[in-house]
């Protein structure tokens, strides 16, 4: 091999490097983001609730970081096969930590409102499903970095947990309003906020089958199971 080809390869392989970096620290961000919004939300903080939303642009500047490497990835090395899905998987990968980062930043945003009324009990139930979906994007994460595959299709079988624990908790707030309507507000503002945790979920079920997809080079066979009866 060439001392330019080496210089070229080497150059290649530290610009796939810094892509992988940026997409780690996204996902660091995103993780850190939803604690934060279910800490403020359970301490009742709308000063801290208006920071959590404001870190969001943090994230936003690093997906664009990200599809802007992509863009010169593509334009200057013209990658192929497994070069070319890291790429593609790194595009993907960080629209999906972006939406993570807006759900948590609405769930914030939620809180502010909420702290204008009295605290509703049912609101506990939020903590749990925060944590279960933190750890979902957490894992995904973590298997995206590894570049294993049988532990992203752990995470996306493990999204059932995820919509099962939603249900339940959309369920109660329904009973909940219904017993007292004068909840009605304060409950659907909670239900928002559930329905955002539950996304971040499927966005982590996502960043586990485009790893999936980077290692095998094509999507998981069979079907994602669903477990969220809230529409029946």
């Amino acid at each position: 091999m060439s001392p330019t080809h080496d210089h070229i390869v080497k150059s290649y392989d530290s610009e796939l490097k810094r892509l992988d970096g940026e997409i780690q620290r996204m996902g660091q961000i995103a993780v850190a983001q939803l604690d934060a919004a279910i800490d403020v939300l359970q301490r009742r903080d709308s000063q801290a609730a208006m920071r959590v939303v404001a870190n969001d642009d943090a994230i936003d500047a690093l997906e664009h970081e990200v599809s802007h490497d992509v863009l010169r990835l593509l334009a200057l090395r013209q990658p192929m096969a497994r070069d070319l899905r890291e790429v593609y998987a790194a595009l993907r990968i960080s629209a999906d930590i972006e939406r993570i980062g807006d759900y948590a930043a609405n769930v914030a945003k939620r809180s502010m409102v909420l702290n204008q009324s009295a605290p509703v009990s049912a609101a506990r139930g939020l903590p749990a499903l925060a944590k279960l979906a933190n750890g979902l994007v957490a894992e995904a994460l973590e298997a995206y970095r590894l570049r294993d595959a049988d532990k992203a299709m752990a995470v996306r079988s493990r999204d059932v947990e995820l919509d099962a624990e939603y249900t339940g908790l959309f369920r109660e707030l329904l009973t909940y309003m219904a017993e007292d309507p004068r909840q009605i507000t304060a409950c659907t503002h909670l239900l928002f906020a559930a329905k955002n945790i539950e996304r971040i979920g499927d966005h982590a079920t996502n960043i586990a089958e485009n790893t999936w997809f980077l290692v095998h080079g094509e999507p998981p066979a069979d079907e994602r199971q669903k477990a969220d009866l809230t529409s029946q």
